[in-house]
């Protein structure tokens, strides 16, 4: 289960019960999620998603579509990481991506314990005209500043930020280009987080995701935009946890 460039185990919890995958924003990538690892380990065995094109992954080649993205993750997650029960965790583009990825698991008979989508609207509910990824530089840059999404860090390094910039495009169109097709509704209880001043999802958009469930539904609104997440980490993380504990 070592080796892969897809998934870090930032801190190993081989005697966990349970295991947490969590799926980076747009221009994310696995590090994000390293908070939450070393929170909820060693009760929870995390892993987080790095997508390509980004970090050590810089010189692969970039995926632009949702659905390429799940395939090759659940392949990766077949190579030893489904033996316990799975929740997922996505953020933003990181939700439509565990979304098809449940979508995937199910199909092999495996349900999660649930599905977290945080700050996404259901994947029914399309918005016209999105074309960030078609932006200039420039214009991608403001939206990354705008969202507050990407690490300070790097929002502050404009040579490191252009060098960001075919990784984020990337996402963002795989984002912006992702269509929902009619199919099954999920068995996986789906867990929906939000902040109330989001302009990327409405709080109808949110509620949207019931439809896409026979299982559990719920929806949590906390104070805040589109990365509400990082004022309100321990809570989030509480959720997780109690969550997980109660499945």
């Amino acid at each position: 289960m070592t080796g892969s460039a897809w998934i870090r185990n930032f801190h190993p919890a081989p005697d966990a019960a349970t295991r947490l995958v969590c799926f980076p924003h747009a221009g994310g990538s696995a590090p994000f999620y390293f908070p939450v690892s070393r929170t909820l380990s060693p009760e929870i065995d995390v892993l987080a998603i790095q997508y390509p094109g980004r970090q050590d992954r810089r010189t692969e080649p970039l995926i632009d579509d949702v659905r390429l993205l799940a395939d090759a993750i659940v392949a990766e997650l077949e190579n030893g990481w489904l033996d316990k029960p799975v929740t997922l965790f996505g953020h933003s583009l990181g939700a439509n991506i565990a979304f098809e990825v449940a979508l995937r698991l199910e199909a092999r008979g495996i349900v999660p314990l649930g599905l977290f989508a945080s700050g996404r609207r259901a994947p029914s509910m399309h918005r016209e005209n999105e074309v960030v990824h078609k932006s200039s530089d420039d214009g991608l840059i403001n939206t990354l500043k705008k969202m507050s999404g990407t690490d300070a860090a790097i929002l502050g390094d404009e040579e490191v930020l252009r060098m960001s910039i075919p990784a984020i495009r990337s996402d963002y169109k795989a984002a912006e280009t992702y269509r929902y097709a009619e199919g099954p509704k999920l068995k996986t209880p789906i867990l929906v987080l939000t902040g109330n001043t989001d302009p990327e999802v409405t709080l109808d958009e949110a509620r949207g995701w019931a439809n896409h469930t026979r299982g559990e539904f719920s929806l949590q609104v906390f104070t805040g935009g589109h990365f509400y997440l990082n004022e309100h980490a321990p809570a989030v993380m509480a959720e997780i946890s109690k969550h997980v504990q109660e499945a």
